[in-house]
């Protein structure tokens, strides 16, 4: 294989990163573990190794991508983070010794690269309730599917659906929604398949937007996203393109990559096609 540097996030999931960071060195490979949030994305950029691995969630993914972009250099994922959904997209194994083979080993792929008001995403983006939800996960301090999971049903007592103005390469409408997401993977993580169809590497983004619907409605949603087939739902609209925007009456929050950040009325929203190399099995 060509050279690796492995950037493990301390924080990321659950649990110390220990054992991994022994496993790294006893197979010889150069780690470091970062120690505060933006290192990664610099590591990344300035690594004289040929391929950098992400060791971490969705965000620390995103982090060292980002350094990735525009170098040349290819990407690996050790998945260990609260999701994990672009790993899961691509079928690399939450098994240390299997994720490892596939960067000794592994080929190849071209990965798409989203651009949401200039922040790159390599997952999913959007905004709606999953925002809202992204946000009030990341501000409680504590990790894990649980705790989303029970700030999803308590935002879920009191939640309004907002109007947005939404257009796909050209085509516009307005309608109310629960969220509107937009995918590069086919899932926020976790399984939970929110744009099914989604390809990392056809030059696509996936559009789905969730009609509001009523409690007793939880279950059938639930087991539909967990099995790959929400858009067989009537509440749930997908659509493909490669430049979208997404209008809402006010700034609030917005979410890339499983971390929420405080965006603009408008998100403007277009696909780089293989913009960036990823080890796959």
């Amino acid at each position: 294989m060509s050279s690796a540097l492995f950037l493990i996030n301390p924080i990321s999931g659950k649990g110390r990163k220990d054992k991994i960071l022994a496993a790294l060195k006893d197979a010889g490979h150069r780690a470091v573990v970062t120690e505060y949030a933006g290192q990664a994305e610099t590591l990344a950029h300035e690594a004289p190794e040929d391929i950098v691995v992400a060791v971490g969630g969705d965000g620390t993914v995103n982090e060292v991508a980002r350094g990735l972009l525009g170098t040349g250099k290819t990407l690996g994922i050790l998945p260990c983070g609260s999701g994990d959904g672009l790993a899961r997209c691509l079928n690399i194994s939450h098994d240390i010794s299997k994720s490892l083979k596939i960067i000794e080993s592994g080929k190849t792929h071209p990965l798409d690269v989203g651009y949401v008001n200039g922040k790159p995403f390599f997952s999913v983006c959007g905004v709606g309730f999953d925002a809202d939800v992204s946000r009030m996960f990341a501000l409680s301090g504590k990790r894990g599917v649980t705790t989303y999971i029970t700030k999803a049903l308590e935002l879920w007592k009191t939640f309004r659906p907002e109007t947005y103005t939404i257009s796909i390469d050209g085509k516009e409408w307005t309608q109310d929604a629960v969220l509107v997401t937009v995918g590069n993977s086919n899932q926020w993580g976790n399984g939970a398949k929110i744009t099914p169809r989604a390809d990392c590497g056809d030059g696509m983004l996936d559009v789905t937007v969730l009609d509001m619907f009523r409690s007793v409605e939880i279950p059938h949603l639930a087991a539909m996203l967990m099995e790959g087939h929400c858009d067989d739902c009537r509440q749930v609209h997908c659509y493909r393109g490669r430049h979208i925007v997404i209008s809402r009456t006010s700034s609030g929050p917005a979410h890339f990559d499983g971390d929420w950040f405080y965006a603009d009325e408008v998100l403007d929203i277009s696909v780089s096609p293989s913009a960036l190399r990823i080890l796959v099995p």
